[in-house]
Formats: C-alpha cells, structure tokens, sequence
C-alpha cells in the first residue's frame, strides 16, 4: 500500500508473520501508541531520527512484540536482541546484536551511532553498554510467559503464530530522514544467531534524497537480498509502492517471506509484506491510520 505525502511522513510497523485474530487489535494499538507517541516528538520539531528512536523504543517495552520485554527466545531459552537505527543525513548507522542485558537495545544502538563503532556485539556491546550509562537488566526481565510458551511449543514443532522484528522510518520537517529496528530474532534460533535487523542496507537504511526502510521477515533472506537498500535504491526509477514490492520480490526468489515499509524523500509512505499479517499505523500532515492486514 502506498500513501501520498508532503511535509512530515512517519510509518511504523510490530512485524510480519503469523498472528491469531483474537490478537490483532492489541497489536494495531501497540503500534499506535508508539506512532501517536513519535509523531508527539515531530510536532515539536524533533528530528526523524529522534522519532523513530521513540517509536521503536516504546514497541521494545511492549510485551506484545518481538523486541526488548518479550522478545523471542533462542535454543537457550533466552533473549538476544539485535536493534539498529541509520541516520539518512549523513549514512550514519549504528547497531548492536546479540545483547542479553539491555532493556532498550535500540537505544543502545543509537550510542554505537554517535560513536567511532557500527555493530557491536555480545558482551563487547553490552560493556559499551555500561559505558555509556545505559544500566544492565536481569536478562529475565525480557522473558515473558507468552514467549516462554512459544519456545516450548517451537521446540515441539507445534509452533503456528509467528511475528517478527519492529521498526519505523521517518521524514521531519525539516527534511531529514531516520531508520529504526529491533529484533528478538526467531524463535528457538541458535545462540549468536543475527538476522538482518543490525546489517546496514538488509533490514534498515536511510539515505538523504532517497528514502528510510525498515523491513520484517526471516532475516538470512533479507540479509542476502540487501533489501532495505534495494527498496531505498529503486526509489531513483520507481514509486514507493514499486520499490518495496521490488525488494521483498527479490526476497521472494531467495525463498524468504516478509514485509517492508518506506517513506522517501517526499514524505510518500509505502509498506508491503509477502506474510500472512503486518501491522501498521502512519501518519502525514494529511492523513493517519492504522491497520493489520492479510497479505498479498
């Protein structure tokens, strides 16, 4: 789906996959909340990259999806988070993966941003962590009874809802544009597995002039796709709607499923996703909305 923009553009996503009906309204008013939340910040003239910032980390606080406090957990057990945030401006991009002890990875990672450093990872990301004042947490804290039952069930292969990484772009008023994502990962994944949610150009990019991207879906095949900048890239020959569609094709031919929103340069919002759900929630100077809906 693509909207019209012009001036101001945010779009903000809780992930693709597989969610039952009776939990689709609780999802669409997460992601409301952290688009109601991050437009809030725009208004007062904060910059996109603030604004995505905000989105993402109140999603991270949220129980309901795939990042931070209840976060998907691996073969262990346990959480292991990966976050991103790209800063259009000037391709700054900083992440962190594998992180056990840091309630707000996305956070974290916009440190690694204002730092010398892109990825950190592990017990190096969270040392930087404490360097830079950002308190550890117990890494039960990020465990909740719902994904303890999913991994359960996934070690079972009984596993049937599935939901993905969280992210939102954004354009502000003065033009800039942002990137934000965060991921628990899959479920029952290998320790120290990465998905493309911290890789630049795989699941987040932002370039001046472009666009912003934040994809969801099963992260080898967005990694190898580089989707998040094939989606920004195609933006020089294609509309918004076009080029995300461009990008999760491409994914598609790798054997990968998932969904990627947009917003370019002009403020023109674009999402689009090869699963059954994606949740959604935009807003514009012209128009705001919310929506989960089945796939194409």
């Amino acid at each position: 789906m693509a909207l019209v923009g012009g001036g101001p553009a945010l779009l903000v996503h809780g992930g693709a996959g597989r969610v039952e009906t009776s939990g689709w309204d609780d999802r669409v008013a997460g992601v409301v909340r952290a688009r109601d939340a991050a437009w809030a910040l725009l208004e007062q003239g904060a910059t996109a990259l603030e604004a995505v910032l905000e989105a993402v980390r109140r999603l991270e606080d949220d129980p309901l999806f795939n990042a931070g406090t209840g976060a998907a957990l691996n073969r262990d057990g346990f959480a292991e988070l990966d976050a991103a945030v790209m800063d259009g401006e000037d391709l700054g991009f900083g992440a962190v993966a594998a992180v056990r002890d840091v309630k707000n990875p996305v956070l974290l990672a916009a440190e690694v941003l204002r730092s010398e450093h892109v990825l950190l990872v592990g017990e190096g990301a969270s040392r930087f962590a404490r360097d830079r004042g950002i308190p550890a947490c117990d890494p039960g804290e990020l465990v909740t009874e719902r994904q303890r039952r999913r991994w359960s069930l996934a070690r079972r292969r009984a596993l049937e809802e599935r939901s993905g990484t969280v992210g939102a772009v954004a354009l502000d008023a003065a033009g800039r544009l942002a990137a934000a994502t965060s991921t628990g990962g899959m479920v029952d994944q290998r320790v120290g597995r990465v998905g493309d949610t911290p890789l630049p150009g795989a699941g987040t990019y932002a370039e001046a002039r472009l666009g912003a991207v934040s994809a969801t879906g099963h992260g080898e095949y967005f990694a190898r796709a580089l989707a998040a900048y094939r989606a920004a890239s195609a933006l020089r020959n294609a509309t918004p709607e076009r080029a995300v569609r461009t990008a999760l094709e491409t994914v598609a031919r790798l054997g990968g499923a998932g969904g990627l929103i947009l917003v370019d340069a002009q403020g023109r919002l674009a999402w689009h996703h090869t699963t059954p759900e994606m949740s959604v929630a935009w807003r514009t100077q012209v128009d705001v909305g919310a929506q989960i809906a089945p796939g194409a």
